[in-house]
């Protein structure tokens, strides 16, 4: 029998599951922000607590045990019954917390930002950063423990992750007035006279409109590496995008962009802040999906 003051930490169950994900220590390692050693140092302790091998680990792979399966579902369920215990005893009290969010450039700036501000003079015992990359860079930080949470209309990459909806997001086809004086544009046969603004030659924003219509031929397609430089090249007259709505709403007011084939419908996505299933931080990051959600994106 397995005495009191040997019980199993809630951190070290944490890396049982991190482990357990990945069948890749230094993967999980990375997940939990320790170095190998430490994270190795965690497992062992973890096994000789429980009296048990967990893995077999050897130079090339890692298996989990037939204790190391039976461990999961209980190993997730104490991990969750943890964050419980924080809620009953703190009552209305929010504990002190330390967050990093991921998020592209523009829409941290524009709008996570100023909310999160807001959101912090409800809750100032929360320190909340950032980190600005793109869709993939900040799935690698989440997938590799360097953020808790992301905000991105990129596909949930893991089993083990799990999402907030926020918003729906929408997009528009888009162009400069003067630019389709010079150079008109009636119909989707014209693409082949114009230049593709996107964020690169992957077209990740122009397959909201190819999803819809098929492949467009375009006289040139332009990498401007992110959304806030693909608007300011519109402007100039540079060349014709796909762009999320909101991000060129006052343009479209003021005239400074037409909508072009108005009468598609692009395809839409949606943003979600997206965090690790386990994560002791899941109560502090629904609430702040819960807040971002009523929140005009924009």
């Amino acid at each position: 029998m397995i005495g009191l003051g040997h019980l199993p930490s809630i951190e070290n169950l944490q890396c049982f599951i991190a482990a357990a994900s990945h069948l890749n220590f230094r993967r999980a390692s990375e997940q939990m922000a320790l170095t190998p050693a430490a994270f190795g140092q965690r497992i062992r302790q973890l096994e000789e607590q429980l009296r048990v091998e967990l893995f077999v680990r050897t130079t090339r792979q890692v298996e989990l045990t037939d204790a190391g399966r039976r461990l999961i579902p209980i190993a997730e369920i104490t991990i969750r019954d943890s964050r419980a215990c924080i809620s009953a005893v703190l009552e209305d009290t929010e504990p002190p917390a330390h967050i990093t969010i991921g998020t592209r450039y523009e829409l941290g700036m524009s709008w996570i930002l100023p909310n999160i501000l807001e959101l912090q003079k409800v809750y100032p015992s929360w320190e909340i950063d950032f980190y600005f990359g793109s869709g993939q860079d900040i799935k690698g930080k989440l997938q590799a423990g360097q953020v808790d949470g992301i905000v991105t209309s990129a596909p949930i990459a893991q089993s083990t992750w799990t999402s907030e909806f926020l918003h729906t997001e929408h997009y528009v086809f888009v162009a400069a007035p003067a630019l389709l004086e010079e150079v008109p544009f009636d119909s989707f046969e014209d693409t082949i006279n114009h230049v593709l603004l996107d964020i690169d030659t992957t077209l990740p924003l122009t397959r909201y409109l190819t999803s819809k219509i098929g492949r467009l031929t375009f006289g040139r397609v332009r990498s401007c590496g992110a959304g806030a430089a693909i608007i300011q090249l519109l402007l100039k007259n540079e060349g014709v995008a796909v762009v999320p709505e909101y991000m060129v709403r006052n343009d479209l007011k003021a005239g400074r962009l037409t909508r072009l084939c108005e009468d598609e419908n692009l395809q839409t996505d949606s943003f979600r802040l997206i965090f690790r299933q386990t994560s002791v931080l899941e109560p502090v990051l629904k609430k702040i999906g819960e807040f971002l959600r009523t929140r005009p994106l924009e």
